[in-house]
């Protein structure tokens, strides 16, 4: 029983970790997983570093995304931070 009553506060703050931290952070992530699997040509994402693209193609691992009129270039669906909703 003396063993159990140790144990209980080191318990009581993992579980406390377990919902504060870790859980919302796991909902977050899958959340941003289901978003970028959603994702079509003509969406408009933010990248991690700030582009706001245009998708032309998805394929498996890659987004073919244009830039700007003349460039096109291969995104890592990893580097995609969020869709663009215009505000206009």
């Amino acid at each position: 029983m003396d063993i159990v009553a140790q144990l209980l506060p080191f318990i009581f703050l993992i579980a406390i970790m377990y919902f504060i931290i870790i859980r919302p952070q796991q909902q977050q992530a899958k959340k941003h997983k289901e978003m970028v699997e959603s994702l079509q040509k003509g969406d408009k994402i933010v990248t991690n570093g700030g582009f706001i693209v245009e998708i032309k193609k998805v394929e498996e691992n890659f987004y073919s995304v244009k830039i700007n009129n003349d460039v096109v270039v291969k995104l890592d669906k990893d580097a995609v931070a969020r869709k663009y909703e215009d505000e206009a």
